[in-house]
């Protein structure tokens, strides 16, 4: 597959991680991706794509594209044969200004970007990018998209900070205490988180840890779960494997299965390391 990213121009890089440009055959026509300290938007140019965004909800296509808010468990991600999309990996809050509803509506409800923008400005945007030279100009023409659609949003500054300090301590941090340094109530605190980002500040945390420590396994090699578990701050290896499941639908040992299948399969794909195999 071919992928080219970059880091947008301020003001957006502090809403944003990165823009990028996807084309080719996927690895697995089904990718589980478990969730993350992130949000993403897709805009789609190719055949449609599915997203299953839990084990209790039907899968639903998406045609122009998808807008998807930081998730609190795993969702399937369906490719068609030959992908092909311009998208942007947001950070927790980053959707905030670009969306005309609260976060907390859209939590494991992915929506296409007509949902969201219109059909009118998505249809015409689409053929903006169709019609570009090459994947650079692509990602440039997203990102005029996005800096023209900027806007204030009420609350940004409070639930940012929160959330580096969050990203910071790795989620070890005690959430009482962001609301205290911050001068604002914890029900203050919570309620811009859920409007911003679409979750708690104690769920960003845990979203933080878990992350974290599921990076921090060389599934190349033994994993001593225990270590791994006290290391994260987990209360035990019991409690880290519950996480691991409400995470991911899979085991520890089970994932680590996975990651080495696709490994194996692809090696040094450009999806490897979060996206795992659901087929």
């Amino acid at each position: 597959m071919e992928y080219v990213s970059r880091v947008p121009r301020p003001p957006l890089d502090g809403l944003i991680d990165d823009l990028y440009y996807l084309e080719g055959a996927p690895p697995y026509a089904r990718l589980r991706l478990p969730p993350s300290p992130s949000a993403l938007l897709i805009v789609n140019l190719g055949a449609p794509f599915r997203i299953r965004a839990g084990a209790d909800i039907e899968t639903g296509e998406y045609a122009d594209g998808c807008v998807v808010t930081m998730p609190t468990r795993a969702f399937e991600f369906g490719y068609p044969p030959g992908t092909r999309s311009v998208g942007v990996h947001v950070k927790p809050w980053g959707l905030a200004p670009f969306l005309p509803m609260p976060a907390a509506e859209l939590c494991d409800r992915p929506v296409t970007i007509e949902q969201v923008w219109g059909r009118s400005a998505i249809a015409e945007l689409r053929e903006r990018l169709a019609a570009a030279a090459g994947p650079e100009e692509m990602i440039t023409l997203l990102e005029e998209e996005l800096m023209r659609r900027l806007r204030e949003t009420t609350g940004l500054g409070l639930v940012r900070h929160a959330s580096g300090v969050i990203a910071a301590a790795g989620g070890a941090v005690a959430i009482g205490d962001l609301s205290v340094a911050a001068g604002v109530s914890s029900t203050h605190l919570v309620q811009r988180f859920k409007e911003l980002i679409g979750v708690t500040p104690k769920r960003l945390a845990r979203t933080h840890r878990f992350t974290a420590t599921v990076f921090s396994i060389d599934p190349a090699g033994p994993v001593d779960w225990s270590a791994l578990a006290g290391g994260a701050g987990y209360f035990d290896q019991a409690h880290f494997g519950h996480e691991f499941r409400a995470f991911t639908g899979l085991t520890p040992t089970r994932y680590v299965e996975v990651r080495r299948r696709f490994m194996r399969e692809h090696p040094g794909h450009t999806l490897d390391g979060w996206p795992l195999p659901a087929d």
